[in-house]
């Protein structure tokens, strides 16, 4: 049985709330005095208000068009809104508005503020706030003293929703840019573990060249060309990846430089890992070879570090970790699970920043992997990658 989310019940009941608050609306505007139907004639301008309304609000975004841009459902529903206040003062007619109609507009100016893009938001959101400030015309006329108390109050909700939705806003654009510098590094450390790898044997073709050079000194002369152009196409290698790391990097020659894991060194990192309270099980399959692709064992070497630092960070009640090391028709799958709850004595500052498994799917995506992190089918949490592996 799936459980539903604290998240799913708050979205729930906003709907619910969202809802009644429009049959009030619908009520208060169709009530002739004799009848609790709304059988009214103002009923039909109001529900349809209400119905454009609530489909920019509550339309799903899985199944929305494309069409229906955020500058669409903001500013459609508000204009409709703003043409029935002035139809109502043109006509000197009484139609009133109920809390169904506030809530909507004050959700699109939400929507409005924190999802068009930064030029259509303020007349998007201006229009929403001038739709806002049109309803009580539509109900007492625009001299009546009520007006000036019921637009002192949307002011100060309008406030409130628009210095929310900047306020997320805000916090959406942080994340984007530290995501952004999480991907931008993990491009760099990747760049980096090649420079190690292609560094270590284009200087070792280098050498051995060198050497069959002076070899063929006595052979026939016709050898010597070709391993001339060998010698000249691996230092010109050499050179560019120096230069193209030299253009990733932000920092010196002397900077520090990242550790490169293998697969060797997950044993050390789950022997490391174990202590009394927490037992690590480490299952390799026999037909994972020793003998892959550098790039390919330091990203598995990075999935089970980073799987095991989130343990430490979020699942410290666990009492046992599974790493499974196992091939699938030339591919590596790297998996890593516990059995914890969720319970942590970390300090909340240590709990780290989030972009770490942003960073990892950067670098299995790269190698045209797949990595997926989420809960298991009955407690605990589980990092499973999928590298291809194929042999150098």
């Amino acid at each position: 049985m799936k459980s539903v989310s604290p998240r799913s019940c708050a979205r729930g009941f906003a709907v619910g709330v969202l809802l009644a608050a429009c049959v009030v609306d619908v009520l208060f505007s169709g009530s002739d005095g004799t009848s609790v139907l709304p059988t009214a004639s103002p009923v039909w301008p109001t529900l349809g208000v209400l119905l454009v309304g609530l489909a920019a609000v509550l339309w799903p975004e899985g199944r929305r068009p494309d069409r229906l841009t955020p500058q669409v459902r903001t500013a459609v529903p508000a204009l409709v809104s703003a043409l029935y206040s002035v139809g109502s003062l043109v006509t000197l007619r009484t139609n009133v508005f109920g809390p169904g109609e506030v809530v909507i507009l004050l959700c699109l100016l939400f929507i409005a503020v924190r999802q068009c893009p930064p030029r259509a938001a303020w007349w998007c959101g201006a229009l929403d706030v001038v739709a806002l400030l049109l309803l009580p015309v539509r109900l007492l006329g625009p001299l009546d003293p009520g007006v000036l108390g019921f637009m002192v109050a949307a002011l100060v909700l309008i406030a409130l929703f628009a210095g929310l939705a900047v306020y997320l806003r805000t916090m959406d654009y942080r994340r984007t840019l530290a995501v952004s510098e999480t991907r931008r590094a993990e491009r760099v450390a990747i760049a980096a573990d090649l420079h190690d790898f292609v560094a270590h044997h284009v200087t070792g073709i280098l050498v051995q060249t060198q050497m069959a050079r002076m070899m063929a000194r006595t052979q026939p002369q016709d050898i010597d060309p070709v391993l001339a152009g060998i010698e000249r196409a691996a230092t010109e290698a050499l050179a560019s990846m120096r230069r193209t790391v030299g253009v990733l990097r932000d920092t010196g020659e002397d900077a520090d430089r990242r550790p490169v894991g293998d697969l060797a060194g997950i044993v050390d990192l789950t022997d490391g890992f174990a202590s009394p309270v927490q037992r690590v099980t480490l299952h390799r399959d026999p037909a994972v070879s020793d003998d892959l692709p550098h790039e390919v064992q330091t990203s598995a070497f990075r999935v089970v570090q980073e799987a095991l630092t989130n343990i430490r960070r979020h699942a410290a009640d666990a009492a046992h970790v599974e790493v499974l090391l196992r091939d699938d028709a030339g591919r590596l799958v790297v998996s890593v699970a516990d059995d914890g709850r969720g319970g942590t004595q970390l300090p909340a500052a240590a709990h780290g920043g989030g972009f770490g498994l942003v960073g990892l799917k950067e670098r299995v995506t790269a190698l045209g992997g797949e990595l997926h992190a989420g809960p298991r089918g009955g407690v605990g949490w589980e990092v499973r990658a999928v590298i291809p592996a194929g042999k150098r």
